[in-house]
């Protein structure tokens, strides 16, 4: 008779290509994070209490270069905001779950567990929010543990700090492109950038990347805004056209059932 698989292990294979991806990375992050200054147990801190390959990428850059906190504090603020939309779509699976329970699945959400999570609670009933949990913890210690060990090695290594430029603008260059559905996410990418330079060259610091994000996201919402004042769907609009569409490869328990009806 064959044995019922523990939980835990289920779950712990599932994220398993999730922890395996976050090793080099998060030794590559560990590095540079020391690198800009941070001793090992700083760096084990801000792998926990941030989770964010982007957002320490991004402190690792901005102190290098001595930027201020403010710039600092309001880079990651709208760097973050987006795990409020990404958060609000998990919602309607976690109905009944306690307030400390949507705590710690709050704090300990990113892109890659979501991600995750996403698809499972989409194409498996079975599929629940302690499994979902689960899944962001063990991503969370995977990512914690390669931040440690890439700090402890980075002690022993001398890294050029122009290195840790070179990681960020490559990392953002990745997420923007990844990003990118229509021509209004590719025209307003191009937008936030022409500002950047223009902002940064007026200020003459790193506070002109935080005003060109303000400035070409609301000139985003507006435009947005009339056409939704406007007869027809914002889809039919010629700016929200696709640039690219992925792939499908496994349908959601919604398209199964307007399949079947």
């Amino acid at each position: 008779m064959k044995r019922e698989e523990p939980n835990w292990l289920m779950v712990l294979k599932i994220a398993m290509p999730l922890c395996l991806s976050y090793i080099p990375i998060g030794l590559a992050c560990g590095i540079l994070l020391h690198a800009a200054g941070f001793n090992f147990l700083l760096t084990l801190l801000v792998s926990i209490v941030v989770f964010s390959g982007g957002a320490q990428f991004l402190i690792a850059s901005l102190l290098t270069i001595n930027a201020p906190i403010i710039s600092i504090v309001v880079t990651l603020f709208f760097l973050e905001l987006r795990y409020a939309l990404l958060g609000s779509s998990l919602s309607r699976y976690l109905k009944g779950q306690s307030q400390h329970f949507i705590w710690l699945f709050s704090v300990s959400l990113n892109d890659e567990n979501y991600a995750v999570n996403y698809l499972k609670f989409a194409t498996d009933k079975t599929w629940t929010p302690k499994q979902a949990l689960m899944v962001e913890h063990y991503s969370l210690l995977s990512w914690s543990v390669a931040n440690l060990i890439g700090s402890l090695i980075g002690s022993a290594l001398t890294i050029d700090l122009e290195i840790v430029d070179f990681a960020l603008t490559a990392l953002f260059l990745y997420m923007i492109v990844m990003q990118i559905r229509n021509r209004m996410t590719l025209l307003i990418s191009l937008l936030s950038g022409v500002l950047a330079v223009a902002f940064m060259v007026w200020t003459k610091s790193t506070l002109g990347l935080v005003l060109s994000t303000l400035v070409a996201s609301f000139i985003g919402f507006l435009v947005e805004a009339k056409i939704r004042k406007g007869k027809g769907r914002l889809s039919d609009h010629w700016l929200f056209g696709k640039v690219r569409g992925p792939a499908v490869t496994r349908k959601t328990i919604e398209d199964k059932k307007s399949t079947e009806s």
